[in-house]
This record gives C-alpha cells, structure tokens and sequence, in this order.
C-alpha cells in the first residue's frame, strides 16, 4: 500500500532531496529512476562539501527553497531514528513527498505520519523490505525487519581472542570457558563472552545467543560488548566464542552467524577447535578453516585444540607436526592441555602489544 516496489514508482516522486550524505544515500542516488536534486547532512564535516556532484546542505527548507525537488528521501542507518522522524515531519509541512528506508523510519510503526501526509495532499512511501516475498518462498515471514540494532564501530583496545572451531559441537564454549576460567584463576581480570544458548554456566562474565540476532546486527552487539566491558570491567583479556564455522559442510545456515562474531571480535589471535570423525557434523578440516578465518579477518591462528572424543586415538603430536601449531587436548589435558593453550594464548598476546 505505501511500499516502493518498482523503479517506476522512484520515477513518479523524483526529483529527491536526499537526506544522508553517506553510503545509503549514494545508493539510493544510483538506483534507475531517481534523479537527484541535492542532499543534506547533519554532519557538519560533510556540510559545504561536494557529494555525488551536490553540495550537502544544512537546511531542508533552504534546499526546497531553491531546487526543483518533489519529494524527500530519508536514508539513514538504524539508530537514527529521531532524526528521520523530524525530517519526514518538515518535509510533509513543506509540501514535499516523503520516501523513507525502513531500517530508520518504518513506517508501520509511525502511522501518524501517513495521517500528516493525507491532511497535506503529499504521499509517504517507504522502500519495501519484501518480506511479502519471503512469505511467499518460504511460507512464513517475520512481521518486520529483523535488523534493528544500531551499527557501531568499535576498535578493543585489550587483547581479544576468539575461539572458532570447524563445526558445531567441536569444543568451542568448552576451550572458551576453560580458557577464561584459568586466566582468572592466574590472576588475570579476563572477561568470558559467550554467544550461545547454552552459555549460563559460570564462570561467563555475559551471554546472548547471536542466533536470535540478524547477521547484519551481530557485528554490533560484539562490539558493543566489547566497548562495555573496556569501560566498566577493565579487562586483561577477553575470550570470544565463536558459533559453528565458516567451512563446515551440511548445514549451510550458520556460516554467516560465524562470520558475524569473528568480523565483530576483531580478534588479535583465534584458537581452532576440532573435533576429528565427528558423528553429526560434516567439517572439512583444519587446514579450510585456518584458511578461511586468516582470509577474511586480519587475524592469525595461533593453536589448536582437539576434542578426542570420537578418535580417542588420534595423535596430538601429529597434528601438531602438520600444522605447525601448539595442539592440546583440553579434556584430558594432553600435550600440555589447557595450561599450555593459555600459556601460548598470553605469550602470543604479550609479545604482540
């Protein structure tokens, strides 16, 4: 009813004021069928300056003023809702039609402004987030957007180490409570975050299950956990648990949830857990994970930590030797255990401040 849906519909509401002078707003100024007509920013960095061959303004009124724009389109990220919603009320009062991106302004849940825009004889669109077509592939469809948290940046300033492994159910959250348990019992004000549903024994210092979040908000929330720790736990260390892997074969699904938490970690090194002849998962390898971790993430894996569980007889020693990495099984201690993983985990971590 009020969801662009065509490159037609951008046609009969340009020209825009584009509002964002940012990675969304030149999108939106590239799509088929939009003319630009200028762009306005709050930032005053970005006020003044040339943008998409525009000049960002300051002033919405002014822009409308002195352009030939018939419509306002609010292109802003998620957490800035306040200021979409102030912007889509002054340009409906300046007689202008109004788009707006449901990540900043869903309409759905501002039914006054299309109330606004009837008294003013202006339309107020949004761009679609097609769910409708999710529905009809699949059956079912959440109501809304699921993408909802704010999109933050944020650079740890304490060493970081993230625990990813080459399959579900490998050791990850053992090697990561475990790590952090004997860091604290060292002394250490190391930090455990845990990002599973099974992540409430102790001694986890916070736990959310990433799989309830978008993969786009997953990057956020580890950082901002990061952030929150920093400022008011002050570690030494933090240990991150990583969820499935991003090589593992048969169950496609959570690659990208284990992407998320290794993108949003930034860890300073990465210990691989294994688990060799596995009976319900299909991982490829510790070579294709190593690979695939150190490919994506300006990152390094530093050892690795084998589950014996289905290969009582698998020799650590030859791992080791093939991979050129310090290998401990952690649940029995062999080769070192897990005192020689944080043994390495703090050598590595000191000797790379």
């Amino acid at each position: 009813m009020y969801s662009v849906k065509s490159n037609e519909d951008f046609e009969q509401l340009s020209p825009f004021i584009i509002i964002g002078a940012g990675g969304g707003g030149e999108k939106f100024s590239n799509f088929p069928g939009v003319e630009t007509a200028g762009f306005l920013d709050d930032s005053t960095d970005k006020q003044g300056k040339e943008f998409c061959g525009h000049i960002v303004g300051s002033d919405l009124k002014e822009l409308v003023e002195t352009t030939n724009s018939k419509s306002v389109a609010i292109m802003l990220p998620i957490g800035a809702e306040g200021a979409a919603l102030k912007y889509a009320v002054q340009a409906i009062d300046l007689g202008q039609n109004v788009l707006t991106s449901f990540r900043s302004l869903p309409i759905e849940d501002n039914p006054s402004l299309l109330k606004f825009a009837n008294q003013k004889g202006v339309e107020i669109k949004q761009i679609s987030s097609r769910l409708d077509n999710i529905k009809k592939i699949m059956g079912v469809a959440p109501e809304k957007c699921t993408e909802v948290l704010p999109k933050i940046t944020y650079e740890h300033k304490k060493p970081v180490i993230f625990v990813g492994g080459t399959s579900q159910e490998c050791g990850k959250r053992t090697t990561t409570r475990r790590l952090g348990k004997l860091a604290k019992e060292r002394g250490l004000n190391a930090i455990i975050i845990s990002t599973d549903e099974m992540g409430l024994e102790k001694p986890t210092d916070i736990n959310f299950r990433a799989g309830s979040l978008s993969v786009m908000d997953v990057p956020a929330v580890i950082m901002g956990t990061l952030k929150y720790m920093e400022e008011n736990k002050n570690p030494d260390i933090i240990f991150v648990e990583g969820q499935s892997s991003l090589t593992e074969r048969g169950n496609p699904h959570p690659k990208g949830l284990s992407a998320s938490i290794l993108f949003g970690a930034m860890p300073d090194a990465v210990v691989l857990c294994h688990r060799p002849n596995h009976p319900f998962r299909e991982p490829v390898g510790i070579k294709t994970e190593l690979n695939a971790i150190e490919a994506v993430e300006p990152t390094k894996v530093i050892a690795l930590s084998i589950n014996r569980r289905n290969a009582q007889d698998e020799s650590l020693e030859n791992i080791e030797e093939e991979f050129s990495l310090p290998t401990v099984d952690i649940h029995t201690e062999s080769n070192g255990g897990i005192e020689r993983l944080l043994d390495i985990v703090l050598e590595y971590v000191g000797e790379n401040k």
